[in-house]
């Protein structure tokens, strides 16, 4: 496949999905171990710039040397402020080496996965798309009107020019035919109301679109966002903007700019996000997901007055045996017949994940300790009614339960799972398959 993903990453996050939503859209997909310092590219990456999947290393540094020597300071600086948490997103526009000895303009994307205790970056994933014929096309408006009107209609995107007057009022100078496909509108529509752009924009993200505008047009900033539009026929996607404004001799600000649409990039963004909080063997989220959901839940119970949540922990009995007994194959069933029994009784509001082993850790979120324990003993008595067939055998599998309420005075999310710890330990003490609450 052109657009084969690293190994590494083929597993967990489903090559074929990732594959169709980079395929022919002049993007490669990148992986970087910041600690080890490598970074493994896609080979639709490599192809982009003319190399083979042997022709270049896996160390960082000798990545920074395909970078442009104009462009190398901006993108390792755009890449420490993301390290540093002073920005969500790693992205910046910058030129790449080609195999040939030509530069690419190319933009990457990117953004740390995890993490580790102090906040350091320790494995970075993104994208990189090829810009180059975005920014040779930028060049030749400047020269020729005939011939913008004739590309930019087969630009993948909406190439503009935008105007706003003084008092406000603005319109659509020019438009190429992108903008059908990414605000659904005709270039004739929004040259006379250019309101009809902002009519498809989400709800959650008209505020920030037009107080960016804003911004742009007082201090004459480039403008770029990214934001969801809802269309009619192919409902919600993401659009990327970004623009140069200029001022006019009549106090009228115009905009150039280039609207792409970037769901896709999003789509993949998602499925890593998504890969980076999650246990592969269960689905469930994993342990720093259900900390994070924890941490969450804590500051609601200590901000609201009178709010509650439980914590509970959930440890399935004798699983060394079971493993022992009848192989590890099984007791990955074991572990995925338990969460999905777990799945099916919880909320929405409420959020379970695998902490290690045969752990799962809980968060219901209103509930007090009699709701928790309810909650408890109802998935222990029906996992003891649920034996797991395994070929013609019927095995039989217990859980102990150890449960606490949060308290709007504790420290931290330790000390309510310490104290639904400690119940664990007595449920386990006191003969297993049994609830115990942590006072």
């Amino acid at each position: 496949m052109a657009n084969e993903l690293p190994a590494d990453m083929q597993g967990s996050l489903g090559a074929e999905l990732l594959a169709l939503a980079v395929a022919n859209s002049g993007t490669g997909v990148w992986d970087r171990d910041v600690p080890g310092g490598r970074i493994v590219y896609s080979s639709a990456w490599k192809a982009m710039f003319g190399y083979g999947d042997d022709d270049i290393s896996d160390r960082i540094e000798d990545s920074y040397l395909r970078v442009h020597p104009d462009d190398l300071a901006g993108v390792q600086a755009t890449i420490s402020a993301h390290f540093d948490n002073q920005v969500d997103n790693y992205a910046v526009e910058h030129r790449v080496l080609c195999k040939d000895g030509s530069y690419k303009w190319v933009i990457s994307r990117g953004k740390v996965v995890s993490r580790d205790a102090d906040g350091k970056p320790l494995r970075m994933t993104g994208v990189t798309t090829d810009i180059s014929s975005t920014v040779a096309l930028s060049e030749k408006l400047r020269d020729c009107a005939d011939l913008l009107t004739r590309l930019t209609d087969e630009v993948p995107g909406l190439v503009y020019q935008f105007k706003m007057a003084p008092d406000g009022s603005a319109h659509y100078s020019y438009a190429s035919a992108g903008i059908e496909a990414i605000f659904g509108i005709t270039a004739q529509a929004a040259s006379a109301d250019a309101s009809l752009v902002e009519g498809v924009i989400h709800p959650d993200d008209i505020d920030t679109y037009r107080s960016t505008l804003a911004h742009s047009r007082v201090g004459l900033e480039r403008w770029r966002l990214q934001f969801r539009v809802i269309l009619p026929d192919l409902g919600e996607g993401w659009r990327e903007v970004e623009a140069t404004p200029r001022r006019l001799d009549d106090g009228s600000t115009v905009w150039h700019g280039f609207v792409s649409d970037i769901t896709p990039h999003k789509l993949l963004e998602q499925q890593l996000k998504d890969a980076a909080a999650t246990d592969f063997l269960t689905g469930l989220p994993n342990r720093r997901h259900i900390m994070a959901r924890m941490e969450q839940e804590l500051a609601r119970v200590q901000r609201e007055a009178g709010a509650t949540a439980s914590v509970l922990m959930f440890d399935l009995d004798h699983f060394k045996a079971i493993n022992d007994q009848h192989g590890h194959a099984v007791g990955d069933a074991v572990l995925c017949h338990f969460a999905a029994i777990l799945q099916q009784e919880l909320r929405r509001a409420d959020s379970a994940g695998r902490i290690g082993g045969e752990e799962f850790a809980l968060i219901l979120s209103g509930a007090d300790i009699s709701d928790a324990f309810n909650f408890a003993d109802r998935v222990r008595a029906r996992l003891a009614e649920t034996p797991l067939l395994v070929g013609a055998t019927s095995l039989a599998v217990s859980v102990s339960v150890g449960l606490s309420a949060m308290r709007a005075w504790d420290r931290s999310v330790a000390s309510a799972l310490s104290r639904a710890d400690a119940a664990l330990y007595q449920a386990k003490e006191s003969g297993r398959n049994q609830v115990k609450v942590g006072l």
